[in-house]
């Protein structure tokens, strides 16, 4: 993905994205992710720790940057809305 496209990527992009992601490879029974964007993923028992690394391998094939082992974080990875911040602020950081 060019930078230039992916600094113009929006939050609200970013979030049907990950609600996509999630929807197709943790809601194996054709649910709708029914949880509000700043819910738990975790608590919610939507993902796992394994889920989490699926997560991060998912945002870093689609965005095309590296997470930092220090970004593994609740704060960039337990909702949709960290995760959709996390990606926005470091596309464009770039």
């Amino acid at each position: 993905m060019a930078d230039e496209t992916a600094r113009a990527l929006s939050q609200d992009f970013i979030k049907k994205q990950v609600v996509e992601f999630i929807g197709t490879n943790f809601l194996y029974d054709g649910t709708v992710l029914d949880l509000g964007d700043d819910d738990s993923l975790i608590e919610n028992g939507v993902v796992d720790q394994t889920g989490i690394l699926e997560l991060v391998l998912f945002v870093e094939d689609t965005y095309g940057f590296e997470a930092l082992a220090a970004d593994l974080t609740p704060e960039n990875f337990d909702t949709v809305n960290d995760i959709a911040r996390y990606v926005h602020r470091r596309l464009t950081a770039r």
